[in-house]
């Protein structure tokens, strides 16, 4: 089973901890990682642009990736919000094994 990482930034701390909260009671992500406030530079709508972010970083598998993504974007504030999933292609067997049982449906063994 595929595990990834899933980058995403929310406008403030309140939204990105019941947004962390949801993932990982529904088990689309076994972790989220809240980082510290950062600030972007990019551009929107032919015009440069600032904010304040609070970055995730989220561990799920390539399984969940779609429920997942329609979880953040259903959630999420921003008109096109950032989600990017990278593979992981390398990692404890032991830590890689917990995020695909974390993320299975109630009720799958564990491993």
């Amino acid at each position: 089973m595929t595990t990834l990482l899933v980058l995403t930034n929310m406008p403030d701390r309140e939204t990105a901890e019941i947004l962390a909260a949801t993932l990982v009671e529904r088990r689309l992500a076994a972790c989220v990682n809240i980082m510290q406030h950062c600030h972007s530079v990019y551009r929107w709508n032919g015009a440069v642009e600032t904010a304040d972010e609070v970055p995730l970083l989220i561990k799920t598998t390539e399984a969940r990736y779609a429920a997942l993504e329609e979880a953040i974007r259903a959630r999420h504030p921003y008109e096109t919000p950032e989600i990017i999933a990278l593979p992981v292609t390398r990692g404890l067997p032991s830590y890689l094994a917990w995020v695909a049982y974390a993320t299975q449906p109630d009720g799958w063994p564990s491993p």
